[in-house]
């Protein structure tokens, strides 16, 4: 008899940009000069009055287990900012706090899939979703967008894919990987489609809704729909805007029944959120938010030269997201290329293994993200790392047209 189960063993895949990252750490710290486009992270510091809330909270004891769902004033925080900036209104036991947004989703799956039911992905989409659909026991369903177009929304290959067994659809916008921003229109359009499917239930991972470039305009469904809000689990966290990526806090508004069950779910997991983390997060929510369009400017212009550099780079072409703070690259036209050591490039994976041994630049294959052709780059580090992958990755690049 195996230690391991069969779901792991068999079914599911440990997280290709964590272990990426992982990899590049291992070997920087082997000596090798690794330069890094690989993290989903900022590398600014939590801001400040945010610290200095957390701190505040441990002295004056919040340091001990609070309600599996979250703290009532947390929660409270959390109806301020989805009535203020989004239009949704929720009571207390509509609300949930959970350890980070990819809790979150795992929580809604733990606590709603029964074997063999459908979730509808949409491609290109955050490598753990359909993990996360297999390790609750369900089936993802991998919807793919054109590249050709933008991976932008069609509601006529969506509804195709619905059938009796469909539970849920998952969209995120702004988009981890490629940074594009679902309209008003597509999401309108997506939503009147899903009106005639009333088993099908939506989430909505609005993680990055706050790195939008260029005036661009966010929209979440259940705003822009509110005849399916009570079908949709509108999901956020406080990682990607508020620097907070290791104090792990989601949170979410949805029916009560669900936000009940999710909370049953983590009751037996992980008890509850970090009680000092989800006093910061009412600071967060609550307070200054300045530093978001300080950070914003900054990723922007990294945005902006990253883009400009990999469009210089024979055989890579991006276009410029909207979003959150990735390229996704689209590296098609150096498939069937051969490396300096005779190997032939027939993938994303391929392609980025090239760029590691090749010149020690770190980047994720597209092929996880449901987008063979492309690769991801991150732009979360300074212009002058940028700077130097780039270059390198262009050198990689021109020995294969040599």
């Amino acid at each position: 008899m195996s230690l391991i189960s069969d779901r792991i063993s068999k079914n599911i895949k440990p997280s290709p940009t964590l272990m990426a990252q992982s990899k590049a750490n291992e070997l920087k710290a082997k000596g090798f000069p690794i330069l890094s486009l690989a993290s989903g992270e900022p590398d600014f510091d939590t801001p400040l009055h945010i610290r200095k809330a957390a701190e505040q909270a441990m002295n004056s004891g919040y340091t001990r287990y609070t309600p599996s769902g979250g703290l009532k004033e947390t929660k409270e925080a959390i109806i301020r900012k989805f009535s203020r900036e989004n239009k949704l209104e929720y009571t207390l036991n509509e609300v949930c706090l959970n350890s980070g947004a990819k809790q979150t989703v795992y929580n809604a799956m733990m606590a709603t899939l029964n074997p063999d039911e459908e979730v509808i992905i949409i491609s290109p989409f955050w490598v753990s979703y359909p993990e996360i659909v297999k390790l609750a026991g369900g089936k993802p369903v991998i919807v793919n967008m054109n590249p050709d177009k933008g991976f932008h929304l069609d509601e006529n290959i969506i509804e195709r894919a619905i059938t009796d067994k469909t539970k849920w659809i998952i969209i995120n916008s702004p988009n981890n990987p490629s940074g594009l921003i679902y309209s008003y229109e597509e999401l309108k359009a997506l939503a009147s489609m899903l009106l005639k499917y009333p088993h099908v239930n939506i989430i909505s991972d609005d993680i990055y809704e706050h790195l939008v470039y260029d005036n661009a305009e966010f929209h979440t469904i259940a705003a822009v729909e509110p005849k399916i809000k009570s079908r949709v689990l509108t999901i956020n966290g406080l990682s990607k805007a508020y620097a907070m990526t290791g104090w792990r806090i989601g949170y979410c508004g949805g029916s009560a029944e669900l936000i009940k069950a999710m909370s049953v779910i983590q009751s037996q997991s992980t008890s509850c959120p970090n009680s000092i983390s989800q006093m910061a997060a009412i600071e967060a929510l609550d307070g200054p938010q300045n530093h978001i369009k300080e950070s914003n400017k900054e990723f922007a212009k990294r945005r902006n030269l990253t883009s400009q550099l990999i469009n210089q780079i024979p055989g890579l072409k991006c276009n410029i997201p909207k979003g959150a703070f990735y390229l996704f690259v689209d590296c098609r036209d150096l498939f069937g290329k051969k490396t300096p050591n005779g190997k032939v490039l027939n993938s994303s994976v391929d392609i980025a293994e090239y760029f590691l041994e090749q010149v020690y630049v770190v980047v994720i294959a597209g092929s996880p993200f449901g987008a063979e052709g492309f690769i991801r780059v991150s732009y979360t580090t300074s212009e002058e790392q940028l700077t130097k992958s780039c270059a390198k990755i262009k050198e990689a690049c021109e020995l294969l047209f040599k």
